[in-house]
């Protein structure tokens, strides 16, 4: 894709983990770097884009020339997203948790004496995916991402049908060389025109390449 090829348009791009507190020490989080989607958002800025880009907590440096917005837990993630609309553009690479503490303890929760267990009451985040692909700002293109362990096809196609998604960009988890914490990646992109496999590539190769579906699709 050329630069420039993506001026005048607005996206909004989510990367990284979430972490969600379960006392002032504690967290529940997921191994996502924000790499993919640093590199998309990258990628969209050096295209012309007035690019957004919603960061969980990682420690990777802010591309050239893209609006930076740091948050840590899901609810942060969901009000920041919702607050860059309207786009043209929204990818949703961030790996959001589906499931948060009911409650955080004011004070680190200690061993209890005899060694017993610990529960921890989880309920659901917000979808962000889901409420930005209904919502009355609906960007013209919604895409989404899919970590999985097994049934790839199967998964990604019901979070694009259920999500009402445009696109989605799939990718195993827990296999080497690829997924979590990697440099590359293997995507599997859906659509209404089917699949197109990106890969395997560098992160920054798979966001250019992404791109240009993202271009084609807007053209």
């Amino acid at each position: 894709m050329s630069e420039g090829a993506l001026a005048g348009l607005r996206v909004v791009v989510s990367a990284g983990p979430t972490y969600e507190d379960i006392d002032p020490v504690r967290f529940i989080g997921n191994r996502s770097s924000g790499k993919m989607g640093f590199a998309i958002a990258a990628a969209a800025a050096k295209r012309g884009a007035d690019t957004v880009l919603v960061a969980g907590p990682v420690t990777l440096a802010s591309p050239a020339g893209v609006d930076r917005r740091d948050v840590r837990s899901a609810a942060q993630m969901h009000a920041a997203v919702l607050a860059a609309l309207p786009a043209d553009v929204y990818i949703g690479a961030a790996a959001v948790a589906d499931f948060t503490p009911a409650t955080v303890a004011g004070g680190k929760i200690k061993k209890r004496p005899g060694g017993g267990g610990l529960v921890l009451d989880l309920v659901p985040t917000a979808d962000i995916l889901a409420e930005v692909a209904s919502h009355p700002l609906r960007p013209r293109l919604v895409v989404g991402f899919a970590a999985e362990t097994g049934d790839l096809e199967a998964n990604a196609l019901d979070k694009l049908r259920r999500k009402r998604l445009d696109m989605i960009a799939a990718n195993r988890v827990g296999v080497a060389g690829g997924g979590f914490e990697s440099d590359d990646n293997t995507l599997h992109v859906y659509d209404a025109a089917g699949v197109r496999v990106l890969g395997p590539a560098p992160k920054t190769r798979l966001a250019d390449d992404l791109l240009d579906l993202v271009a084609a699709r807007l053209s």
